[in-house]
Formats: C-alpha cells, sequence, structure tokens
C-alpha cells in the first residue's frame, strides 16, 4: 500500500521546513531556520547564504561583528544605520527606502536610509517594496495635502532563475496538442519550460520540479520515449536521478521530484488498485459508526510553489456554483453523488484564471493516533498512451493510471501576450470518484479509491455566449458478477419449471377442446401460456432483487454489500420490460379468450295456466299457454355483467394507500442511493439520485403487502360478515330459477345450477315469503 503520514507546514516547527516534493518535514542545516512560507530554509538572522539550490541546500555563514545586518536577498553583509529588524536585515523609517547598492550595482559598505520627499509638488513615498520612491495616491493628496497614509515599508527579497541548457537535450518542444486537432506554442511554456527543467536537474531546485511536473500534466501526461515535451523531460530526469532514492518507501516517487505516475508498464493498474485495502472499516449503524471519506489534496500553483492542504468538502473540485450546501454528503460513505450544470465560458476565466494543481490523499488515522494519507490515483481519460498503451477500453490492465490533475488550464493556451484570452482553454468536464468495496467483505473494507478524469477543450471565440457541460459524481461499487450468476441460475431454474407448467397447462386445454393431435393452434396456445409463465417468473426475479437490495443494503451495519450502479442495472431494467411486455401478451389472450365465451341463461319457469290469443289473420280465438316473463332474464345479465370486474382488492383504495405511504409516511426515501434507513429528510440537505432497482422493490413491496392485507381482509372478514357477491349471485339464481351456463371451450365449462325447488318464482310476495319459509 501507498501509505504515508500527514504532516503540515505548521508541524515542522522552526528547525525544519517542509518538503513540497516529499510532502514531509525535512530539517534544516546549521544556523538555518524555517522560511516565511515553511517550503524552504533561510539563513538565521545574522548570517548569510554563501549557496543555495532551494529547499535545505543552503549553506550559511556569519556575518562580521563590524556588518552585522545581512542584505534583502541573503547573500551579503552590510552595516545597518538604523538597526535590525527580526530577521536580521536593514530597516528603515517610514516614507524612507533602503539602498545597498550604488546605481552601477556594487553592493555598498553600508546601507542608505533615504527619505521619500512627501511635500508639495512631490508628494513621493516608498512603494509597498520600500525600494523607490513613487507618488502617493491621489485620494490621499486629495485629502491631506501629503503622502501622511502611505502603507508601511514591506521588505521582500527577489530571485532571478538562470536559464541553463539540460544535458543531452538541446530541442525542447513548447508545442500543447489539444483535442480538436490544434496544435499552439505555449508562452508560458516558451518561458518556463528550459529553465524549469534544467534547475530541475542540474540543482534539484524543488519548486523547479514541481513546476516541470505540472507542465507535463497541462500536457495530459504525454508519455513517449522520443518526446522532448514537458513529460519527455520529466521522464528523463526522473530516470537519470534514481541515485537520489525514493519517498515514503514508494518507488513510483522519486526524491525531489512530484508523483506523476504509477510506473509505465501494463497490468500495474490492477496491482495498486486490488492489492491492497484501504485500512477503514466502515460501518453505518451502532456506536462503531464510521462512513465520513476524509479526501485531502495536496495544492501547488503553475510555478510549483505548494499552497496549503484542503478538504474537499470545501468544494474545490466542483466547478458549478452555490453546491457548498450539500457537499457534506458527497463524501458519506454508501452515497451516491451526482451534479450537473453548464457553466459559462467567461465565469470559467473569471474564476480560475490561474490553475491549480492537486494530488489527491484520503486520510484516515492510524493505530498510534498519527493521521496518515493513502494516495489516491487518477484515471485521465485524455491520456496520451505510449506505444505499450494502445487504448484505453475496460481492461483495467491497459490503463495508465497518474496523480496529479487539474480543473481548468487557461494558462498554457495562451500564445503570446499572457495578458490576453488564450486561444484555448482545458476544463476537467467529467470527474468521478470511485470507490470500490472488497469482495466478500464482512467488515466494511475497500479498496483505493480512483478518480476517473475526462477533459474538454474549448476553442474560446466569444466567452460571454459560450458554455461547458461539467459534471461530478461519486460513485460506490462492488463486484457484482457473483449476483449477476445468482440471478442467471435462478432464472434458468424457474424457467424450466415454467416450460414445464406451461406444459402441463397445454395438456389441459387439449382435453378441454377434445383435440388429440398437435397442430400449429397447439404450439401457439403453448407459447402464449409460456409467455405468462415466463412473465412472473421475471416479476418474482425482479420483486426478489428489488427487496434483496433494500433489505441487505438499508439495513447492514458493517457494510458488506453496495447498491448497483446505474450502468449495472441494465439487466434489471431488462427483467422488468419483459415481465411487462409478456404479461400485456398474456393479458390480450386473456381477454380474447374471455371474449369467446359462450354463455346461456337458462329460465326454468313454468307458465301458469293458459291464456286465449287471436290468431292474426284467420279470425278465430285459441287458447294458449301464458307467456314467461323475461325480466329475471335480464336482471340476473345484468347482475352478471356487474360482478365480472369484481376483484378481491379494491383498485382505488390500492393505489391510494401506496402514495399514502410512498409520499405521505416518506417510504420513498428508502430508495435513495445513501446508507440512510431514515423516512424523513431534511429539504436543505443533499438529496441522493434514485436507485430503479430499489424503487421497483420498495414501490412491488408495498403493492404486495397492502394488496395481501386487502385479499384476508375481503376473505376473512367482509365475505363473512359484510356480503360475498358471489354467494348472493347463487343464490339470485335459485330464487329467480334461471340457471347460468358458460362454455369457455368446446367440451368444457361451468354450470350454476339455478332450478328453484319450490318450480315457481315468477310469484307474489307472499308466496314467496312461504316458499323461503319452507326452505329454511
Amino acid at each position: 500500500g501507498f501509505s504515508l503520514p500527514l504532516q503540515r507546514p505548521a508541524d515542522c516547527g522552526d528547525a525544519r521546513y517542509f518538503d513540497i516534493s516529499r510532502l514531509a518535514c525535512g530539517p534544516c542545516g546549521a544556523h538555518q531556520r524555517q522560511s516565511a512560507g515553511g517550503s524552504s530554509c533561510v539563513c538565521q538572522p545574522g548570517y548569510r547564504m554563501v549557496s543555495s539550490t532551494g529547499g535545505s541546500s543552503i549553506i550559511c555563514e556569519k556575518c562580521p561583528e563590524n556588518m552585522s545586518g545581512v542584505t534583502q536577498d541573503g547573500w551579503n553583509c552590510i552595516t545597518c544605520p538604523k538597526g535590525l529588524t527580526s530577521e536580521g536585515k536593514c530597516k528603515c523609517l517610514n516614507n524612507e527606502i533602503l539602498v545597498e547598492r550604488s546605481r552601477d550595482g556594487i553592493l555598498l559598505n553600508k546601507a542608505l536610509c533615504i527619505h521619500c520627499n512627501g511635500s508639495e509638488q512631490s508628494f513621493s513615498a516608498s512603494d509597498a517594496a520600500g525600494n523607490r520612491c513613487v507618488r502617493c495616491e491621489q485620494t490621499v493628496i486629495n485629502v491631506s495635502k501629503s503622502c501622511d497614509c502611505s502603507s508601511p515599508n514591506i521588505l521582500v527579497s527577489r530571485r532571478m532563475l538562470v536559464v541553463l541548457k539540460l544535458r543531452k537535450r538541446k530541442v525542447y518542444s513548447e508545442a500543447v496538442p489539444y483535442l480538436q486537432g490544434i496544435t499552439l506554442t505555449s508562452a508560458w511554456f516558451l518561458k518556463n519550460l528550459q529553465s524549469s527543467a534544467s534547475a530541475c536537474w542540474l540543482y534539484s531546485n524543488l519548486t523547479a520540479c514541481q513546476a516541470l511536473g505540472n507542465m507535463c500534466v497541462m500536457n495530459m501526461n504525454s508519455l513517449s520515449s522520443s518526446s522532448t515535451d514537458a513529460c519527455g523531460l520529466f521522464q528523463y530526469i526522473y530516470v537519470n536521478t534514481a541515485r537520489l532514492g525514493i519517498v515514503h518507501s514508494i518507488a513510483f516517487w522519486r526524491r525531489n521530484l512530484p508523483w506523476l505516475y504509477y510506473g509505465d508498464q501494463p497490468g500495474l493498474a490492477s496491482q495498486v488498485l486490488e492489492a491492497n485495502n484501504f485500512p477503514t472499516i466502515f460501518s453505518f449503524k451502532g456506536t462503531d459508526k464510521d462512513v465520513k471519506l476524509q479526501f485531502i489534496a495536496a495544492s501547488f500553483d503553475a510555478a510549483g510553489n505548494f499552497l496549503k492542504w484542503q478538504s474537499l468538502e470545501g468544494g474545490i473540485l466542483q466547478l458549478c456554483p452555490d453546491t457548498q450546501m450539500k457537499l457534506n454528503a458527497a463524501y458519506a460513505f454508501g452515497t451516491t453523488y451526482q451534479q450537473n450544470c453548464k457553466i459559462s465560458v467567461s465565469k470559467i476565466l473569471l474564476d480560475f484564471a490561474n490553475p491549480i494543481f492537486y494530488d489527491l490523499f484520503l486520510e484516515y488515522n492510524g493505530d498510534n493516533g498519527q493521521q496518515y494519507l493513502w494516495d489516491v490515483p487518477v484515471l485521465n481519460l485524455n491520456l496520451q498512451y505510449s506505444e505499450m498503451f494502445v487504448n484505453q477500453g475496460s481492461n483495467m490492465n491497459n490503463w495508465l493510471l497518474t496523480r496529479r490533475f487539474f480543473l481548468v488550464d487557461a494558462l498554457s493556451g495562451k500564445e503570446n501576450d499572457l495578458g490576453k484570452l488564450p486561444r484555448v482553454i482545458r476544463i476537467a468536464s467529467k470527474i468521478t470518484i470511485s470507490i470500490r468495496l472488497v469482495s466478500h467483505t464482512q467488515r466494511g473494507r475497500i479498496y483505493p479509491p480512483l478518480i476517473t478524469i475526462a477533459y474538454t477543450d474549448v476553442l474560446v471565440q466569444n466567452p460571454e455566449t459560450q458554455s461547458v457541460m461539467v459534471s461530478f459524481s461519486v460513485n460506490y461499487e462492488m463486484n457484482q458478477s457473483e449476483a449477476q450468476v445468482q440471478t442467471d441460475i435462478t432464472l434458468g431454474v424457474l424457467g424450466g419449471l415454467a416450460v414445464l407448467w406451461s406444459l402441463l397447462k397445454t395438456a389441459g386445454w387439449k382435453r378441454r377442446t377434445g383435440s388429440s393431435i398437435i397442430d400449429l393452434q397447439t404450439v401457439l396456445k403453448f407459447l402464449l401460456f409460456y409467455a405468462g409463465d415466463l412473465a412472473n417468473v421475471f416479476f418474482i426475479i425482479t420483486v426478489g432483487t428489488g427487496i434483496y437490495w433494500l433489505v441487505f443494503f438499508k439495513a447492514q451495519q458493517f457494510v458488506s454489500v453496495l447498491l448497483p450502479l446505474p450502468s449495472q442495472e441494465e439487466d434489471f431494467v431488462t427483467y422488468v420490460a419483459c415481465a411487462f411486455s409478456l404479461k400485456a401478451l398474456q393479458f390480450l389472450q386473456l381477454l380474447v379468450s374471455q371474449l369467446t365465451i359462450d354463455i346461456f341463461f337458462i329460465d326454468w319457469e313454468r307458465p301458469k295456466g293458459k291464456v286465449l290469443k287471436a290468431v292474426e289473420g284467420e279470425g278465430v280465438v285459441k287458447s294458449a299457454a301464458a307467456p314467461v316473463s323475461i325480466w329475471r332474464t335480464y336482471f340476473i345479465a345484468n347482475e352478471w355483467n356487474e360482478i365480472q370486474t369484481m376483484r378481491k382488492i379494491n383498485p382505488l383504495f390500492q393505489v391510494l394507500a401506496v402514495l399514502f405511504f410512498l409520499e405521505v409516511v416518506g417510504f420513498s426515501n428508502l430508495a435513495l442511493m445513501d446508507s440512510s434507513s431514515s423516512l424523513t429528510r431534511s429539504s436543505e440537505s443533499y438529496i441522493a439520485p434514485w436507485s430503479r432497482i430499489l424503487r421497483f422493490g420498495v414501490s412491488a413491496a408495498l403493492w404486495l403487502a397492502i394488496a395481501f392485507l386487502q385479499i384476508i381482509f375481503f376473505s376473512v372478514f367482509y365475505e363473512r360478515f359484510v356480503e360475498d357477491k358471489i354467494s348472493q349471485f347463487v343464490d339470485l339464481c335459485c330464487m329467480s330459477n334461471i340457471s347460468v351456463f358458460l362454455l369457455s371451450h368446446s367440451c368444457f365449462g361451468y354450470y350454476i345450477h339455478g332450478r328453484s325447488v319450490h318450480g315457481h318464482a315468477d310469484t307474489n310476495m307472499e308466496e314467496m315469503n312461504m316458499n323461503l319459509k319452507r326452505e329454511a
């Protein structure tokens, strides 16, 4: 594992400096102390520098008694007329400038403090650096007619970087290639590439080495043995400085150089990402609850200066505005975070004029209470591969992992004047942090996180109208191959049982139709039966899958499972679509079969006596049986029509109850892709995206539970104590003396024997009441 202790510049103390290459404290030499910035050593007061190559590589020498002061640049001793500062340098009064050299640059034996004339006509005061007299601000002159309000003198040291030739490297490439086929000569590279490479190679200057590494990152970490660009120069120095040793026992981190690559050999990516586990256990519940991912980044400016350690909770990786309020949840373990927005190019140029480079780590506490850092590798999708890496693909062994990255580069795209707009800017349009769970873990172990970045090159034409779509996401994933195998096995077993059940139903259908041969209609009927049974299989699998992830993800204490990512839900969505399509096909088959059923209403009522009836055309009167009323048959047919849609559940109550529990009670919050099992969420907090599997699981579980309760209530209580419409219909047929015959197949049907035992149903109330009493 690539682990190192966390040290900050403030932790080093006065006698040590913060080594920006090793991200650790290093000792200063004799008569030295930490500089004001903390990233180098300076001579103690009363000592001058004899030599310096940056960091702790300086030699100090004590000044003589008669020249106890040190010049502003720290290289010479000098006599100070008005005392010394706390740093052992000469000081002057307000509105005085310090002069240490003559006009031709010769060092004076005694420094001079020259007063700036602030009276009328001159109105001069010392500038912010305290090295020359300049005219005061006009607003101050207008108010006080003098320079009394001028700011105090500030003494700063200046240095000049000497350009030296890099050994064996006579040609430099300041060209920066972009994705749109544009290659331009960068003014920044033209000014700093050669000098940074020379200072890094010859003197191991820490800032120069960092600046060279930043220029390599600007070139998308292009890696080629024949290249003379920034990455080629960096690789040349890296290979030829093996004698300097490595940092923190990490073979890829050369001393005095930034850590940019995890080696260039195929197959290293899988070792880096899967060989070691992150030494922290994550739990969702209980007294040992720990769901916070402490991401921290070491930030550098383009010139190679270390800026500070920054926590990702401050929103440093989010280009979208107004997101800091909801960022805490983005780094809570198990909470998937997604953010997309469109940002204008003018705002990008305003907010990110100077690029900042980041080395990302994951912070954790060791057994001894010491804070440690675990590196976070970067997969740059725009990385220009060497001959060994033909394409990225999905195979982890083909990946070339890097370390340093940036969000916006509006510096290397400037061709000439650095004050003008860049011709091209490069933006991290898609950033994804992936946290992968260790396979078969029961204690919340994860692999090292991986940050994937895709950059977009924008040709700047009209910044006010141009915009870029950017996204930032945090994904938590696990190996789903075992779950997929189990699903496939279940589908195979239940699918085989569905075939057998469909064959049995087809055989029953053949007997009922009275047919004994297997023809095309039989095969078609079997397929229709199988479609319905297979739809049930898919439904059982999807419901089981949804409830499984709902229970085991939301209820776990120590993390052992993580939700499938949206890209891993495609099979589940396919199963749901198959279940719906096949069930719709079965519904159509059932509708057709119901439309073809023959229904007969048989009236057993006998005529009561005879009536005289005139025969038309013959002029005679004959006696005939009294007609039986048709209204009883109409009434039974109407009652039959009404009970056709009767169900054991109330559809309106079913829908309203499910919506009540989902939206009012808050069960829908269980479908969010986070570890919380709470039913209530604050409107101001971050709301994680929906999981399609959890949404289906929650909705299906609620629907089935409420439907099951309705069926129990209907069968046990309502039908027994209120009304049973089917039994009432049968009783009504008996009272009406009408039977119902339903022929669903050629040789199969259903019969309700409604013949009255009393012989007549078309009678008055008194006789009907007497018949019912006799029957009782």
